[in-house]
């Protein structure tokens, strides 16, 4: 069980420090495409690790929930691939 809870750790460092580049670019370029990557990643990250995989809700709204923050963080990278 241990090596789990450091490999969700570690997926969820590695999300952010996604974001947090992604961020940095953004402010350095200004480049709007960028804001939605930034944000796109920052949602696939919370849906991902945050509520998938620390199971901070109950079981029956955690899946729901996990989804539609997913799709929504990949919707905003499709519109920043498309913007670019």
């Amino acid at each position: 069980m241990e090596i789990i809870n450091l490999i969700v750790l570690i997926h969820i460092v590695v999300g952010f420090v996604l974001v947090y580049f992604a961020a940095k670019a953004f402010k350095k370029t200004k480049y709007i495409p960028m804001l939605y990557l930034t944000f796109g990643f920052l949602l696939i990250t919370i849906g991902d690790t945050i509520i998938g995989d620390l199971n901070i809700f109950d079981e029956s709204s955690m899946e729901i929930t996990e989804e539609l923050i997913e799709i929504s963080g990949f919707v905003l990278v499709i519109i920043a691939v498309i913007k670019s």
